[in-house]
This record gives structure tokens, C-alpha cells and sequence, in this order.
């Protein structure tokens, strides 16, 4: 298949101030990432406070999304858990409304061995249509599913990608190296977008995207064609704007900045928590820097 776009931006859940979901702000927030650089958007992934959204909240998200800017990107609903039942329901729930793809975590808390990875995902796999992208996320899950299980499930018609999160370019690079040539492996983490590029990866399901998705775009470009010093260089121009969204919790630091910049995504569900007052002023800073504020 062709590719999801280079540029998925997991994106926030905005919630009023009794934390109820916005989903008028949700709509604007999604035109808003269009507008500014994102391919895609993921929606109800850990960014989006997935965590803390119930059965019908998500499907409500996903439905807002895709009425409001799924003529124009790519609509990625995030429906993974550590309960294969409740993630077929929900894909196939997801795929009815017309999503256009799904991406699955790695079950967290279960800790399941290597089969249990490879029969969790196939089994969803097989109860929809959707292409979906697994997401390996080991600093949450508490697991890390293995190059060899990614390469068995890429076998799988519609498993089509991998969000790689796990920080270990030498397993990125063997993901690359065993896995079918139309399989795509997507950064999981900003900080890594232009090296994984470089060893082959297709683009980043990003947090940054939020505020620098211009900017990503024109590395990613410069990237691809030929043009190395000017993607090294705007990458070490975006480097601590990438550090600084993850110097507590995720999505605490970047729903801050979304405020900041005036999209109102509101306050975030316990058990996370407002940032810091030296957090704060860190997060303004580096924002000055690379020009958000």
C-alpha cells in the first residue's frame, strides 16, 4: 500500500474544564495540524490520553476527526489494549465508521512472551479490513516485541507498519533489514526521525508535530532529496524542542505547549498533572527558541 504520509501527528484530546472531551476543539485542533505540516493524525494513542478515554469517547474522537479533516490526511484510530477481545471490538467499530487504518500497542501490564505478541495482533488482524501499524513501546508497556515477531506479523496481509518506539536504532535496523521491502517503519520518537530515515524508516508518528510539523516537513524533504546538511541542520535546530516535550510525562509537556500556542486543549486527566513551575518556564524557553512563541 502506499504509504500513511511521512508526518502522523498523535494528537491530543482536548477536554473542557470538567474534563469531559471537547470535541469541538478536537476538530479545530485536527484542521489545525493539517494545516501545519501533518500527513496524518493518530487519534486516541498515549498522546491522546487513550489511557484515561472510555469505549465511546474514542469512538466519538474518531468519528469528530475524521469529519473534519479526513478528505485531506490520513485518520489513524488508536485501538490497541491489553485485552485482544476489546481490541477487535473496537477496530472493527473503528473500521465501520471509516477510519483509515488502526494502530495497535503492544499489550502493556500482561507482559505477554513472543507468541503471545504474534497471536494478539494476528488475531485482531484478522477480524477487520484495516491496514494496521503496530506500536512498540517498551518504556510503557513494560515488553518489547521482538524483530523476528514484527517480521512474522509483517507476513500478515494488512499489518503494514510498525511504530518503533523503543530507542534502539540496532533494532530499528534489523526491523528494516528482515521485514518485507513495502513494510514501513515509522520513528517513534521525534528525536530519532532523521536517523531512522537514514536507515530506511518512511517518517515519524510524531508529539512535536503539534508545533514544528512545518519544520519536520522541510527536514524530511531536505532529507529526501540529497540536501544532508540542511536536514542535519534543522534537525540539531529541533533537538531540544524534541527533548524538552519529554522532560516529564508525555503528553504533559506538549498539551502545555498546544495551550500555549493558543490552540485551548485544556487541562489534563489524573492521574497526570499540570507541569511544574520550572518545567514550565523550561517549555517556554525552548518554545522561544525554535520561533512557537
Amino acid at each position: 500500500m502506499k504509504s500513511f504520509g511521512r508526518i502522523l501527528t498523535a494528537m491530543v484530546t482536548p477536554f473542557n474544564d470538567d474534563y469531559s472531551v471537547n470535541y469541538e476543539q478536537a476538530a479545530r485542533l485536527a484542521k489545525y495540524l493539517v494545516a501545519n505540516g501533518s500527513d496524518g493524525i493518530v487519534v486516541a494513542g498515549s498522546t491522546g490520553e487513550a489511557a484515561t478515554l472510555d469505549r465511546e469517547e474514542k469512538l466519538k474522537l474518531f468519528e469528530t476527526v475524521l469529519e473534519a479533516v479526513g478528505d485531506k490526511a490520513t485518520i489513524i484510530a488508536g485501538t490497541g489494549s491489553n485485552d485482544t477481545r476489546a481490541s477487535i471490538k473496537l477496530t472493527q467499530e473503528a473500521e465501520r465508521l471509516g477510519v483509515h487504518g488502526a494502530m495497535l500497542v503492544g499489550p502493556y501490564y500482561n507482559k505477554p512472551p513472543q507468541e503471545g505478541f504474534y497471536q494478539h495482533f494476528k488475531t485482531i488482524a484478522e477480524a477487520t479490513k484495516l491496514p494496521i501499524i503496530l506500536y512498540n513501546v517498551p518504556g510503557r508497556t513494560a515488553s518489547n516485541i521482538l524483530p523476528e515477531t514484527i517480521n512474522r506479523l509483517a507476513q500478515i496481509k494488512n499489518i503494514v507498519a510498525v511504530k518503533e518506539a523503543s530507542g534502539n536504532l540496532d533494532q530499528v535496523s534489523e526491523i528494516i533489514r528482515i521485514t518485507p521491502k513495502d513494510f514501513m517503519v515509522y520513528s517513534g520518537d521525534d528525536s530519532l526521525t532523521l536517523p531512522i530515515l537514514a536507515l530506511g524508516g518512511v517518517g515519524i508518528i510524531s508529539v512535536a508535530g503539534h508545533i514544528v510539523g512545518n519544520k519536520m516537513q522541510k527536514m524530511i524533504a531536505a532529507f529526501e532529496n540529497g540536501k544532508l546538511a540542511e536536514a542535519q541542520s534543522l534537525h540539531q535546530e529541533l533537538l531540544p524542542f524534541f527533548k524538552v516535550i519529554f522532560i516529564t510525562t508525555n503528553p504533559i509537556p506538549i498539551k502545555t505547549a498546544v495551550n500555549l500556542i493558543g490552540q485551548k486543549t485544556g487541562p489534563l486527566r489524573l492521574p497526570l498533572v499540570a507541569p511544574t513551575d520550572s518545567e514550565l518556564e523550561k517549555i517556554k524557553q525552548i518554545m522561544h527558541e525554535v520561533g512557537s512563541l
